[in-house]
C-alpha cells in the first residue's frame, strides 16, 4: 500500500508533505489489517480502529483515502461522499418509519439497507451544521460504531469543532465523544493549500472548466442570457425548482431562485445527477445574503466540484467582504479555495 501512494504521488506530480506522509503510514497500516485472511480467528478479533482524518481544506485529504480505497484489494468496501448518503439515510429513515414501527429502529434498518455486508465505509467531507439532522446523525454514528464496519472519514473539522454554532454544539457533544472515543483522529493539517497551486481553468476537470464572470451580457460567447419563455420547472429530490433555462446538458438559475429559497443538498444532488454544467447568476457578496443563503451558495459549490459540475458565477465576489465569523471561517476557507479552482472573467460584455 506505501508503494501505491507513492507511485499515484508521482504520476500526479507531487511530493508527499511530512502530515501526509504520516496519514500513509496510518492508512497502509489499517489496509493490511483489513487485507488479512478471513476466517474463525479473524472474525473473533475486533474489528480494525476507525479513523478520522481531519485538516484544512486543499491538504490532500480525499486524495489519502480515494488511493488507499482504490488500492484496498477487498471487495466488501463502499466510498460516498457525506452529501450522498446522508441523502439516501434520510429517505430510507422516511420509507422505514412509514413501513415499521416508528423509533431509532428506523435507522438501523436503513443503514442495514444502505451497506449491507459491508465491511468498510469510507465517508468523504463529513461534517454538522444542521441542528434538525443533529440527532440523525448522532444515531447514524452510534449504529455504525456499533457494528463490524470499518468507518474512514474525512472532515474540515476536528471532532471537538463539528456543529460549530454555540447556540447547538452541545447537542453534538455525546456524538463527539463517541467519535473521539471510537476513532483513532488524524490531524493532516499542514501550511500549504494543494489545491491553490493548481492551475485556475484546469482542463482535467470540469468543474475548473467552469468561470466566474462579471455581470454584463455577452461575457462568454457560450453563455446567452435566457429569454424569459426559457423559464422551466426542474426536478429537485422532493420539490420542482425554478430554472431560468434548460438547454440540454445546461441548467441556468437565479441565485435567489437557488441559495435564498426553501432548497437542499439533495436538491443539488438532483441537479448533478441530470446535468453537467450549472450556470448560477446574479450571485451578490455573500454579506449581503441571509445566513442561510451563504450555507446553500456554500453547499452548491460543494456538490458541483465533488460532482465534476461545470459552474458559473455570474455576478459579484462572492467572498468579497465577508466578515471571518468563527462559527463558519472553515466553510468559508473551504469554498474560496475550490472558487480558486474556477477561471476569473471579471470584463462584462
Amino acid at each position: 500500500m506505501r508503494r501505491h501512494f507513492r507511485q499515484d504521488a508521482e504520476q500526479r506530480g507531487f511530493t508527499l508533505a511530512p502530515e501526509q506522509d504520516r496519514a500513509v503510514e496510518r492508512l497502509s497500516r489499517l489496509a493490511a489489517e483489513l487485507a488479512a485472511p478471513s476466517g474463525l480467528f479473524r472474525r473473533s478479533r475486533p474489528a480494525p480502529r476507525n479513523l478520522y482524518v481531519w485538516g484544512p481544506v486543499g491538504r490532500g485529504k480525499s486524495w489519502l483515502v480515494d488511493t488507499f480505497f482504490a488500492g484496498l484489494p477487498i471487495t466488501r468496501k463502499r466510498r460516498l461522499h457525506f452529501h450522498d448518503f446522508f441523502r439516501a439515510l434520510h429517505d430510507g429513515v422516511a420509507r422505514e418509519s412509514r413501513s415499521h414501527e416508528a423509533g431509532h429502529s428506523a435507522v438501523d434498518r436503513a443503514v442495514d439497507e444502505l451497506l449491507g455486508d459491508c465491511r468498510l465505509l469510507v465517508f468523504d467531507e463529513f461534517h454538522a451544521h444542521d441542528a434538525g439532522d443533529a440527532m440523525l446523525v448522532a444515531r447514524l454514528f452510534g449504529t455504525l460504531l456499533d457494528r463490524r464496519v470499518t468507518l474512514v472519514t474525512t472532515s474540515n473539522y476536528p471532532p471537538a469543532g463539528l456543529m460549530p454554532n454555540p447556540v447547538y454544539h452541545h447537542l453534538f457533544e455525546p456524538t463527539i465523544r463517541r467519535i473521539e472515543e471510537g476513532m483513532d483522529v488524524l490531524d493532516v493539517s499542514g501550511p500549504t493549500d494543494f489545491r491553490r497551486l493548481a492551475a485556475p481553468g484546469d482542463g482535467s476537470r470540469r468543474f475548473a472548466q467552469g468561470a466566474r464572470l462579471a455581470d454584463g451580457a455577452g461575457v462568454l460567447p457560450e453563455l446567452s442570457r435566457p429569454a424569459p419563455a426559457e423559464a422551466v420547472l426542474v426536478p429537485g429530490h422532493h420539490q420542482e425548482l425554478s430554472a431560468r433555462a434548460v438547454r440540454g446538458d445546461l441548467v441556468w438559475f437565479g441565485f435567489d431562485a437557488l441559495c435564498e429559497s426553501a432548497t437542499t443538498v439533495p436538491d443539488y444532488l438532483a441537479l448533478a445527477e441530470r446535468f453537467g454544467t450549472l450556470v448560477l447568476d446574479g450571485v451578490p457578496p455573500l454579506a449581503a445574503c441571509t445566513p442561510d443563503g451563504r450555507q446553500r451558495f456554500a453547499n452548491l459549490v460543494d456538490v458541483c466540484c465533488d460532482r465534476d459540475i461545470r459552474l458559473f458565477l455570474i455576478g459579484a465576489d462572492p467572498l468579497a467582504g465577508l466578515p471571518e465569523d468563527a462559527g463558519l471561517l472553515r466553510d468559508q476557507d473551504r469554498t474560496a479555495s475550490r472558487l480558486a479552482m474556477l477561471r476569473r472573467a471579471d470584463v462584462a460584455g
